[in-house]
């Protein structure tokens, strides 16, 4: 790890000024950061200390939604019992990732803005466009076990290893941000950039933005929801594949649908298709099967992760399973 400097922002205010100075990052929970600074993979020239910023409240909304601040803890959100009873995809998305002590520390803002966990950008010794633009991708000829069937390109096949991610797209939850020319927001399936030419640019923040809080919207199908997410053991590991799942039915016919996947994507992977098929269907194996195809179809799968596929495709039918089973209350 290089030397840095520290700083502790005062105000909302203060962040933003120091954050726009060149090699200046945030530091909330440093769950990522810190590790990627031990790795000498990110190198900032100071820390902006954020946590003692007034954005730690879970507010209700008068529509029946919630206020989120981005400097709240994956552990108190998982279990707030607003999440837990009107969006469980999200409490159970949150408890599926890391580890209880890291769930303690991570903020809803830095799990936003957490890296890949692809093992050549986490090692120097490697090309990495992400980590060095222009150098090369090693993956894509290299062991890509873990790597993206979808929303990859010739730069980079990383995948995103948020999970509450994944859970905010499917809620059609909204990202606020502020800055210094203003405030601004970002629905949450548009927040996270697909790599294109342009791998290392990963999100829509740009330098000196703050993530303020997080809106999720009242919905029809936000109770009747779930999360599933497959992986190599049964804790603290990333996802070979995930789906995040949310329908409104009407007796056993499907009013409007969500899916959304993790594991097997560059960023949170939204299925169109599959939620065009799901819609005014009727609930059931077969239909989820259908829905399950029709989100693959687009995969391109590489030496090591074709598997990703077939994994995807039951981890999709088993979320849908699971949240059209959930009785919607109230």
């Amino acid at each position: 790890m290089l030397p840095f400097d520290y700083a502790k922002a005062q105000n909302e205010s203060d962040a933003m000024q120091r954050g726009r100075a060149p090699g200046a990052a945030f530091v909330a929970g440093g769950t990522t950061l810190i590790d990627l600074m031990k790795l000498n993979v990110m190198l900032p020239e100071t820390l902006v200390d954020i946590n003692g910023l007034p954005l730690d409240r879970i507010e209700g909304l008068p529509d029946g939604g919630l206020r989120v601040g981005a400097m709240v803890r994956n552990s108190d959100l998982a279990h707030h019992e607003r999440v837990v009873k009107s969006f469980p995809v999200l409490s159970e998305a949150i408890l599926a990732g890391a580890s209880v002590q890291l769930r303690n520390m991570a903020t809803t803002g830095g799990n936003l803005m957490q890296r890949t966990r692809c093992y050549y950008f986490r090692d120097t010794a490697y090309a990495c466009n992400k980590r060095q633009p222009g150098s090369g991708c090693a993956a894509i000829e290299g062991f890509n076990r873990i790597h993206a069937v979808l929303g990859g390109s010739e730069h980079c096949i990383a995948t995103h290893p948020s999970d509450m991610a994944v859970a905010l797209v499917a809620l059609d939850a909204v990202v606020h941000i502020k800055g210094t020319d203003g405030e601004r927001k970002i629905a949450a399936r548009d927040f996270h950039l697909l790599p294109g030419d342009t791998p290392h640019i990963e999100t829509s923040v740009q330098p000196g933005e703050l993530i303020t809080y997080i809106t999720i919207p009242a919905s029809r199908f936000a109770r009747r929801s779930a999360y599933v997410k497959l992986r190599d053991r049964a804790s603290y590991e990333f996802a070979l594949a995930s789906a995040a799942a949310a329908l409104e039915l009407q007796g056993n016919q499907i009013r409007s649908a969500r899916l959304v996947l993790g594991g097997v994507a560059t960023k949170p992977w939204r299925s169109l298709e599959a939620e065009q098929l799901l819609t005014s269907a009727s609930a059931g194996e077969e239909t989820f099967r259908a829905a399950a195809e029709a989100a693959m179809k687009p995969a391109k799968p590489y030496r090591y992760n074709a598997f990703k596929i077939e994994l995807a495709k039951r981890a999709i039918v088993r979320a849908l399973a699971t949240a059209s089973a959930v009785r919607a209350e109230g």
